[in-house]
């Protein structure tokens, strides 16, 4: 036995009248043919590289007093004013008892493309591929030995370890005797 449920006529009604609907506003159907239209066109000049892509982004997560740091990364905004095609990688800053951790995302460049200058407080990060370019300046927690840092870059992403400055030492306890 096959069980099926009965319609009732303000179902029909509904059904008709949304078809009927639908049916006069065939304008949707057009506009959905110029918005593909104007995708094409769009992927096409990019492909020639007519146009550069904008890309834009920004990470937040919560910083060792509690509070929420905001990151951006991306296309700088300058790009229509000045041309400039310099993207900010997504940095990620780690701080451990010994050492500070720079993780820097920049997919599109070589090993040899990456230029990197530390100071006791800050990290400058360059880079200039052939289709891309990065450039930021992270601000780095605590104070650093530039001297000691170590990097490697590998699958678009680059590692900056840097150990920790050591306070110095006051002066030297004398015994008493």
């Amino acid at each position: 036995m096959v069980w099926r449920r009965r319609r009732r006529d303000w179902e029909d009604e509904w059904d008709r009248f949304f078809e009927d609907i639908f049916g006069r506003f065939s304008f949707f159907d057009e506009i959905a043919e110029r918005m593909m239209k104007d995708i094409e066109e769009i992927m096409r000049r990019a492909e020639s590289g007519e146009i550069r892509p904008i890309v834009r982004g920004f990470s937040i997560r919560i910083g060792p007093d509690g509070k929420p740091e905001i990151r951006e990364f991306g296309t700088k905004p300058e790009i229509k004013e000045r041309g400039i095609e310099e993207r900010k990688p997504l940095v990620d800053v780690i701080e451990t008892d010994d050492e500070v951790q720079v993780i820097a995302e920049m997919p599109g460049v070589n090993k040899d493309d990456i230029e990197l200058n530390a100071t006791e407080r800050s990290l400058e990060i360059k880079a200039e591929g052939e289709n891309r370019k990065y450039y930021e300046v992270v601000d780095l927690p605590t104070e650093v030995e530039p001297d000691s840092a170590k990097a490697r870059y590998n699958n678009g992403v680059l590692e900056v370890v840097l150990r920790k400055k050591r306070p110095k030492e006051r002066g030297k306890k004398i015994k008493i005797e």
